[in-house]
């Protein structure tokens, strides 16, 4: 399960919006456990994938610069977000192609619908799993 706090989900689908119709990408950040994970920061990057419309890429250099900022503000990567501004809530094919973070969550914005939706998924490190999302009162 992933707890996020509602400010944060509010964040995380206004990044999506503002950066339509191309994907964009952040990290999460806080608390990261088997079962539970909890979010506590959200870290925007720059989308630095060759077709930003269909996929997402944070640069080798600014994904370095964000774990070393997470780790210096002693928080665990609880794991990634992205949108998919046409498409569904679901990973897709190249995102499970692309996956490198076991254990971690991977949170997906669609825009597709009237209004956004957020679903987030555990990469097992050969699937994802669903999981269960917690909007929790803001701290």
């Amino acid at each position: 399960m992933l707890a996020l706090p509602a400010a944060l989900r509010e964040d995380i689908i206004a990044h999506a919006r503002e950066g339509a119709p191309e994907e964009v990408v952040g990290v999460l950040a806080g608390a990261r456990g088997d079962d539970r994970s909890t979010v506590g920061r959200v870290y925007t990057a720059e989308n630095a994938a060759e077709a930003p419309e269909t996929r997402y890429e944070i640069a080798p250099s600014e994904e370095l610069d964000l774990l070393e900022r997470i780790d210096d503000a002693g928080l665990d990567v609880v794991g990634f977000y992205h949108s998919h501004p046409r498409g569904p809530t679901g990973p897709s094919e190249t995102d499970a192609r692309l996956a490198a973070w076991p254990g971690h969550s991977y949170v997906i914005v669609s825009l597709a619908g009237d209004e956004a939706e957020l679903g987030s998924w555990r990469w097992t490190g050969e699937a994802f799993e669903a999981e269960s999302v917690e909007i929790t009162a803001d701290e």
